[in-house]
């Protein structure tokens, strides 16, 4: 193998121009990925220089090894035997000295090793061999070379000069392009970041409440998300257990992973196992395919247990298997299959009276309550029953098109002295009722549940003397009346038997009169 020896010359030949030119459109012009641009530079080299055999190697530096990467005149096959270690033959050496190299004939050179075998049927005699180094940053990434069949006007020195500025034209132009993988990259990266603090935020976010138990539920969400640490969640029903779920899934290192949520209480019991762990086609009567199980749909994300209490001891044994094993076997199926799942559970049972009572395994009880978050009843947190309230407003008035902006103080005052039997989801569903009912952009009182509605608020208590009874009997009468005749006073008072003058003087009693005459039926 010669080492290189030459001067640039001050006026380059016509096919070297020519051969630049159409490089350089390929760079410079060309949108597409690195690996067409360079196949198309290749074969540019062969079609005006005549440098057959064309290949670029890439070093893998964390092996050692080059692989030819790109190629022109080489078959698929020839190219996948294209393999050099780090100062292995004539590439190998260019490699690791970084330093371009010359076989006047490769027949003669023990160190030309011929890995791709594409020479075999050539006269070895008349072909050289050259190899230049392709560097980026100062760093040998790779080498380009070709094979030249000798001619009168073959000069090694200028060939070799042509590839050594076609290398660097190809060095700058993977450290350009590099540059702007790299930005993407560091862009795509920051976008996840900020993608994930914002789920996390909305999934924080969306616990209203500034009460002193709700704060502890966000503390211990923040406390447990970053763990792999099973999570009972425990309150109930209609506290929004699945939500505190969800956050602890969006703030976990699981977050990108699906999040599957699953009701034990609403599988049958013959359900159960097919459901949680998927089955096979013909596993039993109606099994027409097979079906992934919940855990698999979770995996490498967090699986929702939701009322974990209501499963049967038989189903604990197999749930509890799984929990332990990190692997499940489906219905009908002899083998087991591995899952990445972390479980998170909810129940609004008492699970130490079930344990004592022999319904609730203990094992599984150790199980699964690593980490209790006790969610509070809405009744225990009522400071937060206004920001709920403004909340679900908001949400509902934009996903139902209306312009409805606030909730009147009596309406609130009503809400807060209610003590709310179902809980959070109670108030969601009262607010978006209302929000469908209300008329002037407000949500007054009428516009609650009956369930809501009291005699203080309604104006209709029957407690106290007589004359406060007949009153209240009265009003309830007229506000009926009025009601069935749309607001028409004369066919409210025809109706009553009455006049519309009497009617009249009777409503300005009960301050009626001035109603809005379309009242909710």
């Amino acid at each position: 193998m010669d080492e290189p020896d030459f001067a640039f010359s001050s006026q380059p030949p016509r096919r070297e121009i020519e051969l630049l030119y159409r490089i350089a459109q390929e760079l410079l012009s060309s949108e597409r990925h690195l690996g067409p641009v360079l196949k198309g530079i290749l074969s540019h080299m062969a079609q005006v220089a005549g440098m057959e055999r064309g290949m670029i190697t890439v070093l893998d530096p964390s092996r050692d090894l080059a692989r030819v990467d790109v190629a022109h005149g080489l078959s698929a096959e020839q190219q996948a035997r294209g393999r050099y270690q780090l100062g292995e033959g004539v590439i190998g050496k260019v490699l690791a000295r970084g330093e371009p190299a010359i076989v006047a004939n490769i027949g003669d050179e023990p160190l030309f090793l011929d890995r791709t075998a594409s020479r075999i049927n050539l006269d070895r005699s008349k072909i050289a061999f050259l190899c230049v180094p392709i560097a980026h940053r100062g760093e040998v990434i790779g080498t380009l070379s070709v094979d030249r069949v000798y001619g009168a006007e073959i000069s090694f020195e200028d060939d070799l000069r042509l590839l050594m500025i076609v290398a660097m034209m190809i060095g700058q132009s993977v450290r350009q392009r590099r540059e702007q993988v790299e930005e993407v990259d560091s862009l795509k990266r920051e976008t996840q970041r900020l993608a994930a603090q914002q789920r996390a935020a909305r999934a924080t976010g969306s616990l209203v409440g500034n009460s002193g138990p709700m704060k502890v539920v966000v503390e211990m969400v923040h406390q447990v998300a970053p763990s792999e640490a099973t999570a009972l969640i425990r309150g109930e029903s209609g506290t929004g257990k699945e939500l505190i779920a969800q956050a602890i899934h969006a703030e976990s290192p699981r977050k990108d992973g699906p999040f599957v949520a699953v009701n034990c209480g609403s599988i049958p019991e013959n359900l159960v196992e097919s459901e949680l762990f998927g089955h096979v086609r013909g596993a039993f009567t109606g099994a027409a395919m097979n079906r992934v199980g919940r855990f698999e749909a979770a995996n490498g994300g967090t699986l929702f247990l939701d009322e974990i209490g209501e499963l049967s001891l038989a189903s604990q044994v197999k749930l509890l298997r799984a929990l332990q094993s990190r692997q499940i076997d489906r219905v009908g199926e002899n083998r087991s299959r591995p899952v990445d799942v972390r479980v998170v559970a909810a129940t609004h049972a008492d699970l130490e009276k079930m344990m004592q009572e022999g319904r609730f395994r203990e094992d599984l009880y150790y199980r699964v309550n690593v980490f209790p978050i006790y969610l509070p009843a809405l009744r225990e947190r009522k400071s937060d029953i206004t920001l709920l309230a403004d909340y679900f407003l908001e949400r509902h008035a934009k996903e139902s098109h209306r312009e409805v902006k606030r909730i009147s103080t009596p309406a609130i005052e009503l809400m807060t002295s209610y003590h709310w039997p179902g809980n959070v989801r109670e108030l969601e569903n009262c607010i978006a009722r209302a929000v469908l009912l209300a008329q002037d952009g407000v949500v007054r009182e009428h516009h609650l549940p009956p369930t809501l509605q009291t005699g203080r608020s309604s104006n209709t208590t029957k407690t106290g003397s007589l004359h406060d009874v007949m009153m209240a009997y009265e009003r309830e009468i007229l506000m009926e009346a009025m009601k069935n005749a749309g607001g028409n006073q004369s066919q409210a008072a025809r109706a009553l038997g009455t006049t519309a003058r009497i009617l009249g003087y009777r409503l300005r009693r009960h301050g009626l009169h001035g109603e809005p005459l379309t009242l909710v039926r």
